[in-house]
This record gives C-alpha cells, sequence and structure tokens, in this order.
C-alpha cells in the first residue's frame, strides 16, 4: 500500500470512528468491531490500513466456466455421423398459457396429444434441416392461414420424415438439403397465440410406415464447458 493511500484512509476516519468500525469490521469479516473504536485517529487508520492491507492478500476464486447446451442427434445408419438435428439449438418448450410442448402433451382438453415436440425459437433466428434428404412439400400449418408454414423433408436412404412448422422457407420444393443446414427463419407466434405462447418451431418426425415418435428419442442433451479463449 502506497504512503499516499494511508494517508487518504487516515483523513478519512478521523472523527469518524462509526465509519472506521463499519469498514474494519468488513474487511476483517469479524463480529469484533460491533462499538465504535473507542482510539485515537492515528490508532483507527493504523488499524485499518492493516485490513485494507489483508484484505488485498485475499485472492478471489477464478470464475466457473460458462456451460453451453450441446445437442447430441442419433447415429441410425452406423457411420459415424448424427442423423438428427434440433432445429433451433434451443430446449424444448416448457409449459405456458397453451400447454406443454412435449411429444404427447394433452391437447384440446385431451382430445387429442400432441404429436411433435416444439423446440423454444427466437423469432427470426435461422432454422436448420432436422435431417438429410430433400424437401417433398412446403405447406401450410392451418387452413385458411398463409402466413404460418411448415417445410417437410424427406429421407429414402434412411425412410424418414420430418415436417418443421411456424418456418419463413429459404427453400423449395425439389430442393436436397444436408442435416444442420438452413431451411428457413423462426416465425413468430405472437399473433397467433397473444397472452403467452413461447415462440418456437414445431418438429414431427415420421418412421417407415408412417407414424410419427417422440423426437427426443433421437436427440439428446447435455451441458458442456464452453471452450476459453484467450
Amino acid at each position: 500500500m502506497t504512503h499516499g493511500l494511508r494517508a487518504r484512509i487516515r483523513r478519512g476516519c478521523e472523527g469518524r470512528p462509526l465509519q472506521a468500525a463499519a469498514v474494519v469490521a468488513l474487511l476483517l469479516g469479524t463480529a469484533a468491531v460491533a462499538a465504535p473504536v473507542r482510539t485515537d485517529p492515528g490508532a483507527r487508520a493504523r488499524l485499518l490500513t492493516t485490513a485494507v492491507e489483508r484484505a488485498a492478500d485475499v485472492v478471489a476464486p477464478p470464475a466457473p466456466e460458462p456451460l453451453r447446451l450441446v445437442w447430441e442427434g442419433a447415429d441410425v445408419d452406423g457411420d459415424g455421423k448424427a442423423d438428427f438435428a434440433n432445429p433451433t439449438g434451443q430446449a424444448p418448450r416448457g409449459h405456458d398459457a397453451y400447454g406443454e410442448g412435449e411429444f404427447g402433451a394433452s391437447r384440446d382438453g385431451g382430445v387429442r396429444r400432441h404429436e411433435g415436440v416444439d423446440f423454444k425459437a427466437d423469432a427470426g433466428q435461422p432454422v436448420a434441416a432436422p435431417i438429410s434428404g430433400y424437401v417433398t412439400k412446403i405447406g401450410f400449418a392451418y387452413p385458411g392461414d398463409q402466413d404460418l408454414k411448415f417445410v417437410e423433408i424427406t429421407n429414402p436412404a434412411l425412410h424418414y420424415e420430418a415436417r418443421v412448422f411456424y418456418v419463413i422457407p429459404s427453400v423449395a420444393v425439389g430442393e436436397t438439403v444436408a442435416i444442420g443446414h438452413p431451411i428457413g427463419r423462426a416465425h413468430s407466434l405472437q399473433q397467433k397465440y397473444p397472452g403467452g405462447m413461447t415462440n418456437h418451431v414445431h418438429l414431427e418426425l415420421m418412421d417407415r410406415s408412417g407414424a410419427r415418435f417422440d423426437a427426443n428419442r433421437v436427440l439428446t442433451a447435455e451441458y458442456v464447458r464452453a471452450p476459453s479463449r484467450g
């Protein structure tokens, strides 16, 4: 500690026993100085100076490395590469004013079940192809609504089909797409579902029989340490 800093501490403590006591107690981490320090100003300044020097010797622990969510797709053909991808890179939609986003969640008061998985999305963010293949259809999510669309991708080699809803498409029917490559951008759902719908894309996966299955069977997530910079 420099001579100038010690002098400023002494001047700041002169005539202020309560403030000096509080600072010392904070720096020393003890309640031993709970009452005013009944010493002369010079003694108070020396005590505070010692406390400041002691606090300066404390080394703060390093900040924990941030975690990031990483999605792993199943390798169904055994070639060592993932055959499925999360279209938004975000977690499934949880509970909101319109229900749950998991596969099989109740819809219309239990009359039907949710046939896909809703992955949260930021309006306008890129949406990735969940499988490789070619675009077999671009359609409307709801009859009479030409705003919200879906993109259908078929993989004839693996006999899987995927439909990604609430997308502003950037691909055309007949176009070949690779897994993980952009097929459009996420559409906002706030106008269609006001009052609490979480923006998301709805992913439906179908097997060779045409039956829909839970995307969570072929997509798993884990938190990993983000690589340090520098």
